[in-house]
């Protein structure tokens, strides 16, 4: 796999681990560029427009979380957070703001490699979609990747719209987590399967009326999650 024009971003304060992600994201052939703080972060990320951004939750002059806050105002970057903690509710608000996956230190640089690899692929294997998919409320081009919602553009995520199509093109069938992961995040998705329940809580914000009752993506209690939007 040619790797040599994808750009990586590493953001840390411990040199030890950015220095060993470093080399072994530079030994697979990616271009890799480093920070050691939130608004050093966000500067080379203005300035060489990574495809994905390993960034640490702890981070002196601004922290991971504002960091990637004010990514998701400017890009939909993919971005890998690492955290020394590893509490549930660090984890989901991570999720819950638009981080792509999430990796509790220590880890090993090998299963970042891995994680990264994974999400890569998912972007490219995002790109071959070419069916425009139209229901009563939502309407979905997979090509400008837009929806919209009752004429309404809608803003999603990378992420978002890859589990809004996935969901649509099988309307009515029930897909549960693993099936979810394996056509959104791929089949080699290390993480854990709760980050569905994370995204997807955050798409039905934006796409249903009423989040706490959803009527276009459906629960089904033990086996996972049914688009009912009615097709035209």
């Amino acid at each position: 796999m040619v790797v040599a024009n994808v750009r990586i971003l590493v953001v840390d304060d411990e040199p030890s681990i950015f220095n060993a992600v470093k080399a072994y994201l530079e030994r697979e052939g990616y271009t890799v560029y480093t920070a050691a703080d939130g608004p050093a972060a966000l500067k080379t990320a203005r300035a060489f427009k990574p495809d994905l951004i390993v960034l640490d939750m702890m981070l002196p002059g601004m922290d991971g979380l504002e960091v990637l806050q004010q990514l998701r105002r400017e890009s939909d970057v993919y971005v890998l957070m690492l955290t020394a903690r590893s509490e549930e509710t660090d984890k989901i608000v991570g999720l819950s703001m638009g981080a792509d996956d999430y990796m509790t230190k220590p880890f090993s640089p090998r299963e970042l490699v891995a994680r990264i690899k994974a999400v890569l692929r998912r972007g490219r294997d995002s790109s071959r979609r070419d069916v425009s998919l139209a229901f009563r409320r939502l309407r979905i081009d997979p090509d400008a990747r837009h929806v919209w919602k009752d004429d309404n553009l809608v803003d999603l995520t990378t992420i978002e719209f890859d589990l809004l199509y996935a969901l649509a093109r099988h309307r009515g069938r029930v897909l549960s987590r693993e099936q979810l992961i394996e056509q959104v995040w791929g089949s080699d998705y290390y993480g854990d399967e709760r980050i569905v329940d994370v995204h997807l809580g955050h798409l039905r914000k934006k796409v249903e009326d009423d989040p706490a009752t959803p009527s276009l993506i459906a629960t089904v209690r033990g086996a996972g999650y049914r688009f009912e939007d009615e097709a035209l």
